[in-house]
């Protein structure tokens, strides 16, 4: 059986559905299943880095009808010189990335790791306490040292949102040809024109059939905590708005139906969609 190297990667990101797509991806005859969804193979430290076997990152035992095979890795678009030690190491590689309402993204993070961690995650107001003036391509000299990496990870609740930044760099990292960029609400609405989209950008042959849409990593469980006010809403909506706006230039898809733009509008209003959101978490 041959050495198949990775092919593709789903970078971004996190709770926009990357599980989801996935799952469905593995269901295709010409896509081999990877050891695990997430390898995290170019976002770990400089040690782990410089030590790795480069010439693994694949599998040993493919089939021959497999021609792809594919890590979903949301934290690639995210921490900072991921994309390049990909470009290093894997140049040719296909790159999807998903976005979703980065408002809705970030209450659907602070509500899954109040879930996982009540008693060690942060809290609503820490999750949106930290707010950058630009998406950071390096390292921000508050987070380089011991455990600067989890610290980061930690406070970058806003700064996954920050679209227009990541889109940006990673266009700066890749070329555009190797990019597909494609909206969380349309992979739920219309997933199978969406696949298409996807195996072709790919380069397999179209599914026959089509797998069936499986909301993998969803849910609404009941947490406890402090829910976002609408004052909060607002204010990470007006934080938003400029990666809103290159996002849009840069991808050419549309957030008319965000929650964010419609916050911004004054079609949506800010202290219902708290509300709602409390809601969700059983918080209210």
């Amino acid at each position: 059986m041959p050495f198949l190297p990775f092919t593709f990667s789903i970078v971004g990101v996190q709770k926009a559905g990357t599980s989801t797509l996935q799952w469905m991806l593995n269901q295709h005859p010409e896509v081999a299943r990877p050891p695990r969804k997430e390898m995290g193979w170019f976002d770990v430290d400089g040690a782990t880095w410089r030590d790795a076997d480069h010439s693994a990152y694949g599998i040993k035992h493919a089939r021959p009808v497999h021609i792809a095979l594919g890590d979903a890795t949301p934290r690639y678009l995210l921490m900072p010189g991921s994309l390049e030690r990909m470009r290093e190491q894997r140049p040719d590689m296909r790159l999807i990335a998903v976005f979703r309402d980065p408002i809705d993204r970030l209450v659907s993070q602070w509500v899954m790791v109040r879930d996982r961690q009540p008693d060690k995650a942060p809290d609503w107001p820490e999750m949106m306490a930290w707010r950058p003036e630009d998406f950071p391509t390096e390292m921000p000299p508050q987070f380089v040292g011991p455990g600067g990496r989890a610290r980061f990870m930690r406070a970058s609740g806003v700064i996954r949102g920050y679209y227009g930044g990541q889109v940006r760099h990673g266009l700066s990292v890749f070329p555009r040809e190797q990019w597909l960029f494609l909206d969380f609400a349309t992979l739920l609405a219309e997933p199978n024109p969406t696949l298409d989209r996807v195996t072709r950008h790919i380069g397999v042959g179209r599914f026959k059939p089509y797998p069936p849409l499986k909301r993998l990593m969803a849910g609404s469980p009941t947490i406890a905590g402090t829910p976002p006010t609408g004052e909060d809403l607002m204010t990470l909506a007006r934080a938003l708005e400029p990666e809103l706006a290159e996002y849009v230039a840069l991808t050419g898809l549309s957030v008319d139906h965000w929650t964010t733009e419609r916050l911004l509008t004054g079609e949506l209003d800010a202290d219902e969609q708290a509300e709602a959101y409390a809601r969700k978490a059983g918080l209210a």
